[in-house]
């Protein structure tokens, strides 16, 4: 996928990682599902901001959170994602480490000419999300292997 900005220049893998993560801390701190996040933003907004990644990682994330929240008006839910059952979940997983899961995810399931940004979409929309962001199961942190083969196959 070519930046948007500087056509030379490729647009990387830590650039998705970094917007995922964004969108996981995001998610995370207004209590919504990341396909919120995402949908809300939109596709133009996301070319520019997967563009410009590599300028935004070495900003603080908190800043780069409020810039978000205030530039896509993104609005407070009640999804609580760190709602699970203690007997179960020991640790819940960091916003890095499910950055990840989706990075890899997105990667591993790219449609042929699909760039990043419409895999971030194809994945975020999917149902499966809905699994691996369920905590008192095992399905995030299981190989990123299993998670595209269950991508495919719609479900665990």
């Amino acid at each position: 996928m070519k930046n948007l900005y500087f056509e030379e220049e490729d647009v990387k893998v830590n650039d998705l990682f970094f917007v995922c993560y964004m969108v996981e801390r995001i998610a995370r701190r207004l209590h919504q599902r990341n396909r919120y996040i995402v949908n809300t933003i939109g596709k133009e907004k996301a070319y520019h901001l997967i563009s410009v990644a590599n300028v935004l990682h070495a900003q603080n994330p908190l800043d780069v959170e409020e810039e978000w929240i205030k530039e896509f008006r993104l609005e407070s839910g009640n999804f609580e994602i760190e709602n699970v059952n203690r007997e179960l979940v020991m640790r819940i997983p960091t916003a890095i480490q499910m950055g990840k899961v989706y990075q890899r995810l997105i990667c591993d399931t790219m449609l042929p000419n699909e760039d990043y940004v419409e895999g971030i979409f194809r994945v975020y929309n999917h149902e499966i999300c809905d699994v691996i962001d369920n905590y008192n199961c095992s399905a995030y942190y299981e190989p990123s292997y299993i998670i595209a083969k269950a991508y495919h196959e719609g479900g665990f």
